[in-house]
């Protein structure tokens, strides 16, 4: 199968920002964890977003705002009028178009500097693992579960950092997975691979701000990766009730026998 490719901007020259570029992101370089050495990690990085609906639009908006210097937006879907709820890196004038393109557009007015790369086909098979391969971190911003599985099984493989978050009515989910880093679970360690569920936002519906909350905690959380910023959540599982805006937070530990990252894999 032939993959979609549109590819907007050339790249920039990330071992020496211009004044442009320093006061573009003079508010991340001002920290002092960051800085200048760590803006330049950022704009040397390449991060895969797999989805750009309610999580993948606001974590590509982010991460491009940020100056993460290479962003890959996959997503086979066409941007429909139900979208537009909460899919906020699409406009009324984009109905019709891949999501891909029409994210790409978006991404390009917000930060010209930024090299974007559109896959409208569905990423698969060594395609999918190729992609992963060339990333530094990937985002799951996905909505079925076979894709979420199958871009668990290509990070595990390739040992690619995995951030991915899910939402549905009030309630979103937050986990950050790096395989072949110690004794760290992957993503079926927590979930059974029992095919698909009935249940998503199609059916239940979901709060418009949700996946802007959780879609911006997967760019935090990607930043983080790529920089080597303060403490991930590797390890952790971080879940939101936005009704009672309670958080909570559980400790995921690797199953010997996942199928996936276990002994016998």
């Amino acid at each position: 199968m032939t993959v979609n490719c549109l590819v907007f901007r050339t790249g920039i020259n990330t071992k020496l920002m211009d004044d442009n570029q320093l006061l573009r992101y003079s508010r991340q370089i001002l920290l002092p964890q960051i800085d200048v050495e760590g803006q330049d990690k950022l704009l040397d990085s390449r991060a895969l977003i797999i989805g750009l609906g309610g999580l993948g639009s606001p974590a590509a908006m982010y991460l491009a705002a940020a100056g993460v210097g290479s962003l890959v937006l996959n997503d086979y879907d066409t941007v429909e009028l139900s979208n537009l709820q909460r899919q906020i890196a699409h406009f009324t004038d984009h109905i019709g178009e891949p999501k891909a393109i029409s994210a790409a557009k978006t991404l390009g007015r917000l930060n010209p500097d930024v090299r974007i790369t559109a896959l409208t086909a569905r990423l698969e098979g060594t395609q999918l693992e190729r992609e992963i391969a060339s990333a530094d971190v990937v985002l799951d911003c996905s909505d079925n579960f076979a894709t979420r599985f199958a871009i668990n099984r290509a990070c595990v493989k390739t040992r690619t950092p995995l951030v991915s978050g899910a939402v549905i009515r009030f309630e979103g989910q937050l986990a950050v997975f790096t395989p072949g880093n110690g004794n760290n679970p992957c993503y079926n360690c927590l979930y059974a691979d029992q095919g698909e569920l009935a249940e998503s936002c199609v059916q239940s519906g979901v709060l418009a701000p949700l996946p802007g909350i959780i879609g911006s905690l997967q760019a935090l959380e990607a930043i983080k990766v790529l920089s080597g910023l303060g403490e991930t959540l590797k390890g952790r599982l971080l879940l939101l009730d936005a009704l009672s805006m309670e958080w909570n937070q559980m400790t995921l530990k690797r199953n010997p026998e996942c199928p996936t990252c276990g002994e016998s894999a």
